[in-house]
Parts: C-alpha cells; structure tokens; sequence
C-alpha cells in the first residue's frame, strides 16, 4: 500500500507540472500572435514620419474610451457600497442613541421626530454651550448686541424695517409663521410633558387637577438669531386661573429645536420701584400720573413710585398732583425727594435707587413722557433676574400728532394715538434709558456716571457696563411701552458729541420718512395743485 500511494503520488505531481508547462506554451503563443508587428524605421504616433492611419487612432479612442467605462463603473460599485456601509454604521449609531436617556446634559428635546446622531446631538449642544443663552458675554459695545425681536400669537414687533416693513405685523411669509407655530407648539409640549429630572411643583387647578397648557395660554415671546450658532426662544404661558407664569426656552442650533429649560415663576408677589427723575414739566407729570392710577394703582396694584424732583420751581405743582391722586385712590407707595440742584438724569436715578431701604427690588427707571401698560410691568418682572439679566425694552417712539394728524382739526386722544404703524412713530433703538434691572445689580455695576452731564450720554455709559459684565442683557421691543412726543430743546451747554445725539433724536422724533418728505416737497406739491386747477379751469372756459 504505501509503495502504491507514492507512484500515485508521482504521477500526480508530473501530470500537474505537465499542464503548467502547456498553459506556459499557450500563453507564449498567444502574445506572439497579438503582439503589433513593428517597423524599425516607424516614428512614435504624432512625430515627423507618422505612418498610423486614422482606424488606429479610432481604435485607440475606443480602447481609452473602455478603459474609463470600466474605471467609472468600478467607482460608482465603490460608492454604492460606501453608501451602504454609512447607512449601516448609521442605523447602528441611532440604535445607542435610542438607549441613552434625554441625549447629553439631559437637553434633547426633538417633539416626535427621530432622534440625531449621537455625535450630531454633541455638535448641536455644544452650539447651545457657545451661545449667550444661560449666561451673559462680554460685548465691546452696544453695537454687538443681538437684540430680540417680540411676537404674540397673532403679530410680531420688528426692529428692523427697511421702508416696506411694519414695526407691527401679523407674519405673512409661510416659514416665518410656520417657525413660531412650531415654537409655541413645541413650549406647550415641554410644559405638559416635563421629563423626570425636572423636579418642579405644579399649581393645580380650581378642581385639583393637573393643568394642561394650550397655545391659547401663550402670552409673549422673544427670538433672535446668532447666525453662526442658532436662534433662542423665550417663551411665556399663563393660564387665567392661574397666578404663576410658565417660562420655557428654546434654541435651534440649525437644527431640531432643543430645549434649554422649563421652569415656573411666581411674579405675584414682585414689587416694581418706579423712579421718575424731574424737573419742571408739570403738564407732562400730570398726564403721567393719570396713566400711573389707571395701570399700578388699579390694574396691577405692586408699585411703588419714586419722584426726584430738581429745582423749586413747580414742586408745589407736583406735590399737589400726587396728592390728588394717591388720595382719591387711597394709594400711599410713593416717595417724593426733592433736590435743589440743577437736573441731572443719572443723578436723579441714582438718589431714587439708594432711597430705597427694604431691601432688594426690582427697579423701572422711567420718564415723565413714557406710557406703560400692565402687561409691559409684567414683561419686567419676567426678563429680569437678580445677579444673572436685565431688561432694556425698546421703546415705541410716537411721532408729532401735529403732522401724523394733520388732515384733523384736533389730534386724538392720547389712548387713540399708541398704534405700532410706520407713520405714526418707531422703535427707538437707540435710546437706553428705559431699563428694569434689580437694586443689587445696579448698585453692583456702579450706577450712574456722575461724570456725564446734560442729555443722553448716561444712559448708554451705563448700558456698556452691564455689556461688559456677565450679565444677560435682554434687549427687545415690547408693545406695551410708548414715548409720547414732546418738544426738544437741545441746550447750547451740550459737548458737540452730546448735541449731535440731541439734533438726531429730535429729526428722528418728528414724523415718518414720507411725512418729512411730504413736508419738503410742501411748495412743489402746492405748484403742482395750481397747474392742475388752473388747466381743468382752462378746459370748463374753453
């Protein structure tokens, strides 16, 4: 047997080394046939002497041509199955993420749609990270602010116009108005279905039951874009039977919306310090308080009033008519301090803050031509925050009803003029002197200036403190808070930096951009009118 398998064997390993001497010999013969015949004297293809016809340079397009077919279709198999793989690694990438609870930090709110990619969840939140969402950054100036645009369910408070735009209007532009319906919807869906870590006491309903909020319990929002990093959302909800607030913020990192948090705040029992800095302008203080007694006194009922009056002349007046009032109203929240010195605005606010000796409150610093309503007060309380924002609301500035009203014998009351419409005023977005802010923050910051002198330029030294600090500042405009025109007077004491604010406060003051127009072209336009009457007439003699 074993002599037997070798010669087996044997044979085997010659017959094997037979065939590969066979397929040698084929092969050999096969590139000898297939092989161009050569001419020594022939040139290279394209050189001097070319003796290639135009077959060869046809057949040699052809075989490139197949070459590169192959080569495309070797890619596109190549890609296909790249795209398969990425397809797998990312099914597998969403089956971890469905196991982890609520993404990283616990932030991933994403409604009902699919869940991201872990590493994308990573990028988006650390968009949030980067943004000035939960803490106050250091700004150079008050030009690096990126300030809030309002809204309500049914219109939206722009700052910037251009001349089509409206301060006030409902948002027309379907991705617009889908934008904030999703927003509303998504902060409804926070309230209702708070995630477990979120440790909070519910108010219950008048029956005990568990409140469920609506989009009819929104109230206000605020939104704006930091176009490298997303745009936040402020969102604000209050039931009617309820006395605390819902706040939610949002953030869309260029993504999903993401929930930053959901918290209850209780303003029921916030007091608001009203000061008042003033001097002379007696008409203007009565007309003040007569809006005071309609929204603190019997409207919302948690202020107390500050005036610091400069100068003797009219101090009488002014006691008498804060007698007047508080008497009739049995209203007894409010301080008069009376400073014989020559008026000075941060001065006034200065006094009016440290007067206060209860401890912490949160301050309005307000002018004698401002009109509030009750809802603004509320929007206050809500955007600011002791030790962490402050509040500097843009201000609806309303133009000189002489020329607004001009086509009337007498100007409207003053309740019929507080419309957000572009010729009847605008947002003033440049002023910085009405702000809600708390007495620790400001005392902290190291309040006004004393330094500055006359008209405007506190106000702003004071804004670029609370940039340059770390706290949040909310910068939007709110409908509830409006400038009541008044005459200016730019006094020839004034630094030229100050006059020059003084003189553009005053042109942007007046009237609209077609009612100024209006006013210059006064005589073409009457020229015009003549020529037309004077032809018509032409016409009826003839």
């Amino acid at each position: 047997m074993p002599r037997r398998a070798l010669l087996l064997h044997t044979r085997t390993h010659w017959l094997l080394l037979g065939l590969a001497l066979l397929c040698t010999l084929v092969l050999f013969v096969y590139l000898l046939e297939c092989a161009p015949q050569t001419d020594g004297n022939a040139s290279l293809p394209g050189a001097v002497g070319e003796t290639y016809g135009k077959e060869y340079y046809q057949a040699l397009l052809q075989e490139q041509e197949e070459h590169y077919q192959t080569r495309a279709s070797s890619l596109k198999r190549q890609i296909a199955q790249l795209k398969q793989e990425l397809q797998e690694m990312s099914q597998k990438m969403r089956s971890l993420q469905e196991k982890r609870s609520g993404g990283a930090n616990g932030l991933g709110y994403q409604g009902n749609k699919e869940p991201a990619p872990g590493d994308l969840l990573e990028f988006l939140h650390s968009q949030i990270d980067k943004a000035e969402v939960s803490v106050g950054a250091k700004l150079p100036s008050e030009y690096g602010v990126v300030p809030f645009e309002s809204f309500t369910l049914m219109k939206v408070f722009q700052l910037e116009m251009g001349l089509t735009r409206h301060p006030e209007e409902k948002p027309v532009r379907k991705d617009k108005r889908d934008e904030l319906v999703e927003v509303i919807e998504a902060g409804v869906e926070v309230i209702n279905n708070p995630e477990e870590d979120e440790q909070q006491e519910e108010e219950e309903g008048p029956l005990g039951e568990k409140p469920s909020f609506s989009e009819n319990d929104f109230v206000e929002g605020y939104y704006r874009t930091e176009r490298d990093k997303g745009t936040q959302y402020e969102l604000f909800f209050k039931k009617a039977d309820l006395l605390e607030y819902r706040h939610v913020t949002l953030f869309r990192p260029f993504g999903p919306l993401m929930k930053v948090k959901s918290e209850m705040m209780d303003i029921a029992r916030s007091v608001i310090n009203i000061i008042v800095p003033l001097a002379e302008r007696t008409e203007a203080f009565a007309q003040f308080m007569q809006n005071f007694r309609d929204v603190c006194i019997h409207q919302d009922k948690r202020i107390h009033l500050t005036v610091v009056y400069f100068g003797k002349e009219g101090l009488s007046e002014v006691k008498s008519i804060l007698e007047s009032v508080t008497s009739e109203s049995h209203f007894h929240n409010y301080t008069l301090i009376s400073l014989n010195e020559e008026f000075n605005r941060g001065r006034g606010l200065n006094v009016g803050a440290r007067a206060w000796d209860q401890g912490e409150v949160l301050m309005f610093f307000c002018d004698v031509d401002i009109y509030f309503s009750a809802e603004f007060l509320n929007s206050c309380r809500l955007n600011a925050e002791p030790g962490k924002k402050v509040f500097y609301p843009v201000v609806f500035s309303l133009y000189n009803p002489a020329i607004v009203y001009a086509n009337q014998d007498v100007p409207p009351p003053v309740e019929q003029q507080l419309v957000h419409k572009k010729d009847s005023g605008f947002w003033r977005d440049f002023g910085f002197g009405m702000t809600c802010q708390y007495r620790s923050d400001f005392l902290s910051i190291g309040e006004f200036d004393m330094e500055v002198k006359g008209w405007g330029g506190e106000d702003v030294h004071l804004y670029r403190k609370y940039l340059h600090s770390d706290l949040m500042v909310i910068r939007t405009p709110v409908p509830g808070l409006f400038h009541l025109w008044h005459e200016k007077r730019c006094a020839d004491e004034l630094t030229p930096e100050q006059y020059r604010m003084c003189i553009q406060s005053k042109a942007m003051n007046e009237a609209s951009h077609s009612h100024l127009g209006m006013l210059v072209f006064r005589e073409e336009i009457e020229t015009h009118l003549h020529k037309q009457a004077y032809r018509t007439n032409s016409e009826a003699a003839g």
